[in-house]
């Protein structure tokens, strides 16, 4: 088992943070990441932190006091997307590595310059998700991996729903500038079809706001009133460099529907791939025939049986300690973001646009486990 442990600090310990905490220090049964030594939680409203830190057994501090920490190596930015980029450069500027929650920036220039600022300073920028390491979707890439599907030809991707404000205790940002279907759920998906597939060429959109202006639905903020300043309906395709074509629906708008998550085609076989805002779930391979059904494929690879939020976290500690690439990269980040940013330039002006950041698939990650653990 790997001894070795990376100082790290947490700012921003809103909704999502508890998931991680979890994670890390093994709740729910999970093994968690003994690599992440927590050091400390950080929040501009001091009392959530001290929260946060009280619930876990953990040590709350000010920003302040975590930039200037020796003993933290890594801080992970949980804040909200708008202010991604503002709180990463701080943390480069501090002389520390940062993974930040999706997406990288709410602009590609943002996340250039985010880049750019670490790659100065021999830095690493790591970010979410990395729900793509979750063992249902790195049993996916080995099917891939396998050629069983033969020649790639496309797929679908949808994620489609009536929108946050019925269970976010305060859902607003999502319809601010920054939010919206598919910068916030469209990481999820194109990141794992980058791992699946490889880089993406090419992006074609169309895209509606048709309400704007929307109710809480849920407390403690129920009957206010939201304006929407983002598209709440996306729909358009991405062509990757390697010639497939993956039609994809993104959503805000929708009461229902009957797509899954996630579908490859191949000229062999098509498989059915899990909800990739999650770590595990149900995978299906139908192979060229009429007579074949669908049928199950076995998951073996680690990490399916829970909520593995930062486990591309532990890889990136692991990846700086054994001096290593990490799989949840900046290159990988930013790509992805120029795709979600397509979608907006090719729908407002009608055109296909053309993917300029280069990125490599991220290696599987069985090839740096131990004992099948980070």
């Amino acid at each position: 088992m790997n001894t070795k442990r990376l100082g790290v600090g947490f700012i921003g310990t809103g909704n999502i943070s508890s998931a991680y905490l979890r994670a890390i220090t093994g709740h729910e049964n999970m093994a968690g990441f003994p690599v992440l030594d927590i050091k400390g939680l950080a929040d501009m409203r001091p009392e959530a932190a001290e929260a946060r830190a009280s619930e876990f057994g953990l040590k709350s501090m000010s920003i302040e006091q975590m930039l200037a920490s020796p003993e933290i190596q890594l801080v992970v930015n949980l804040t909200i997307p708008r202010a991604h980029v503002e709180v990463g450069l701080r943390v480069l500027a501090a002389g520390k590595h940062v993974y930040s929650e999706k997406p990288l920036g709410i602009t590609y220039a943002e996340g250039r310059k985010l880049l750019d600022a670490a790659n100065k300073a021999g830095l690493r920028i790591g970010s979410a998700p990395d729900t793509f390491l979750g063992g249902s979707h790195q049993q996916a890439r080995a099917v891939v991996d396998s050629g069983v599907l033969g020649q790639l030809v496309g797929g679908t991707a949808f994620m489609q729903a009536p929108g946050h404000e019925a269970w976010h205790p305060d859902p607003a940002f999502y319809y601010d500038i920054g939010g919206g279907p598919v910068l916030d759920m469209g990481p999820y998906y194109i990141t794992d079809l980058v791992n699946l597939l490889g880089p993406v060429a090419r992006v074609s959109a169309m895209a509606s706001r048709l309400r704007l202006q929307r109710p809480v639905l849920s407390e403690p903020k129920m009957g206010e009133i939201m304006d929407v300043r983002v598209d709440t309906h996306v729909t358009g395709a991405l062509g990757f460099a390697n010639g497939a074509i993956v039609q994809v629906g993104m959503s805000f708008d929708v009461a229902g529907h009957k797509h899954v998550p996630l579908e490859l085609y191949g000229t062999e076989a098509s498989l059915i791939i899990p909800d990739p805002n999650f770590f595990g779930g149900d995978l299906e391979l139908k192979k060229r025939g009429r007579e074949e059904a669908w049928t199950p494929v076995p998951v073996t690879q680690p990490y399916a049986d829970g909520n593995y939020r930062s486990l591309g976290v532990a890889d990136m500690a692991q990846g700086i300690l054994d001096n290593r690439p990490h799989r949840a990269n900046g290159d990988l980040a930013l790509h992805v973001l120029e795709v979600m940013e397509a979608f907006e330039v090719a729908s407002r002006e009608g055109r296909t646009v053309d993917i300029q950041t280069p990125v490599e698939r991220p290696e599987p990650l069985a090839t740096s486990l131990k004992d099948g653990r980070i």
